[in-house]
């Protein structure tokens, strides 16, 4: 801990980089746990922060201008500064680089989120765009309003949330994927396969196994030659942590570009944490490291954050990973981390309107996909979260409550 602490032993100054929920939720959560000092958020958007779920929802669809969080930075007594890039870091000197001038920091948060990926050869084509920011949603809306044929590149949960609000403006979607099903990098085949049909039922051609060879004005052409006729292209394959600005700092990253923090979030610096989509984490309950780039994580991690420079000692962040999506009229909800499952059970058919799937390893419950089941993902939730070991038959039975199922 740097020397520059006041009698109580906590920091002077907590400055943290990036203003998305993880970095707001820091803020918020140091003054609940009492931290006295100095806060300091520091957003490279200049809008007030806000929170990113709406903007292939509600916002897009114009029916709210901006999702601005419910926080009065002023009454917690937080500085905000906005419209301001963070460069580098100079660890030596407990100062962040930054556009406007060096900014010194007893601790330091890192919470710089992710960036999506584009698609090469997308620079400078018009009618190209990504869907991140609010600046992104509000350039997509008049596409939306004037019904625009789309192009969506990418069939992950982005790419489905975006085709699903197109699709209620009544545009003209086509979406073009790369691998051989919708979600091929977050679910296992028999699981996402049926979910393609969703498309067609709101009236969106899929298209799979589709390689984007060029994008053209007015045209996105494919591998095989195919051209499709885009007024507009809407790229979602994926994002990364933004941290390329901690090059030269020192700091351990990741394969992935993931800042490695501990169990408790804390750097391979000294006074310096990390948080939310730009950080990983050790995960004893799973035994691997961790890169969640979802609103729960970026919800929960701060209060281990705020609890290790308010000098409490945190238990180790390990959480059940948790996220959903609203896309073709279906509520989808997952929980917690499936790479490791030996069993996989079913619970309802992927034809009806609502059901779910359950992950086993051995007989304990690690994660599971609940669609238009929230009562199955709630149970599920806090079975995973206890460990508890369960009748892989009446687990598999959908008219049994998940909770029922526990031995």
């Amino acid at each position: 801990m740097s020397e520059q602490l006041e009698h109580t032993g906590q920091p002077r100054r907590v400055v943290v980089a990036g203003a998305g929920m993880a970095g707001v939720q820091t803020a918020v959560a140091l003054r609940e746990q009492g931290f006295t000092g100095a806060v300091t958020v520091i957003g490279a958007e200049p809008h007030q922060p806000y929170d990113r779920p709406p903007l292939s929802k509600a916002v897009l669809l114009g029916k709210a201008e901006d999702s601005a969080f419910d926080v009065d930075f002023a009454e917690l007594d937080v500085e905000l500064r906005l419209g301001v890039e963070v460069t580098g870091l100079r660890a030596a000197d407990h100062e962040v680089d930054t556009e406007a001038g060096p900014v010194p920091y007893d601790v330091l948060v890192l919470a710089t989120g992710a960036y999506p990926l584009t698609l090469p050869g997308s620079e400078g084509v018009p009618g190209v765009h990504l869907l991140r920011t609010l600046d992104d949603a509000a350039r997509l809306r008049p596409v939306l309003e004037q019904r625009h044929t789309l192009v969506v590149v990418g069939a992950g949960w982005i790419g489905a949330e975006f085709a699903t609000a197109a699709r209620q403006a009544g545009c003209a979607v086509t979406v073009v994927e790369a691998a051989g099903r919708p979600l091929a990098g977050a679910l296992p085949a028999e699981v996402a396969e049926p979910m393609a049909a969703w498309y067609a039922e709101s009236g969106a051609d899929l298209l799979t196994g589709a390689r984007v060879e060029r994008l053209a004005p007015g045209e996105v052409v494919l591998a095989d030659g195919r051209k499709l006729p885009a007024d507009a292209v809407v790229v979602g394959i994926g994002a990364r942590p933004a941290t390329g600005w901690l090059a030269s700092s020192g700091i351990a990253l990741g394969p992935d570009g993931s800042v490695t923090a501990d169990d408790r979030l804390r750097t391979s610096l000294p006074d310096v944490y990390a948080v939310g989509d730009c950080a990983s984490f050790p995960s004893a309950r799973y035994g691997e490291r961790l890169l969640v780039h979802h609103w729960d994580n970026a919800l929960q991690g701060p209060r281990t954050v705020a609890a290790g420079i308010v000098g409490e000692a945190p238990a180790p962040y390990d959480p059940v990973p948790y996220f959903w999506s609203e896309q073709f009229g279906r509520f989808v909800q997952y929980a917690g981390h499936h790479a490791h499952a030996d069993t996989l059970l079913w619970r309802g058919a992927p034809g009806d309107p609502a059901w779910s799937v359950l992950w086993l390893r051995g007989d304990v419950p690690v994660a599971l996909l609940a669609v238009g089941r929230p009562r199955d993902l709630a149970q599920g939730r806090r079975l995973i979260e206890a460990g508890s070991v369960v009748d892989p038959g009446r687990a598999a039975d959908p008219a049994v409550p998940l909770k029922a199922a526990v031995r």
